[in-house]
């Protein structure tokens, strides 16, 4: 399964019209295919204004290699935890009442 990372280009100190619009023909000539580009504008008057383009692109080979080690680790610690779970699950931690042993269920 190919996954693809969301990547963010800020464009401040933009003084005039044509700057603006020349830094946004360069961003858009280096976007790759496909890549579901976005603009808005942040910020305010206090922080100050920015434009924002989002995209999405493929992984590098490294981010896959870094992705499938954690998400083997993290299916392995999630099974683990569903393994204590359903020891816990027979196990009732109360007294019946009555003269009876500590109740348990057998699923």
């Amino acid at each position: 399964m190919s996954r693809r990372v969301k990547e963010f280009v800020d464009i401040k100190d933009h003084k005039s019209l044509d700057d603006l619009i020349g830094r946004l023909i360069e961003v858009r000539d280096q976007l790759p295919e496909n890549c579901e580009a976005e603009l808005k504008l942040r910020g305010d008057e206090v922080f100050g204004q920015r434009i924002t383009i989002t995209y999405f692109r493929e992984q590098t080979p490294e981010e896959v290699e870094i992705d499938r080690r954690y998400a083997d680790a993290q299916k392995e610690a999630k099974e683990r935890e569903l393994e204590r779970l359903r020891s816990e699950l027979g196990m009732v931690c109360y007294q019946a009442p009555g003269k009876r042993e500590k109740l348990r269920i057998v699923a």
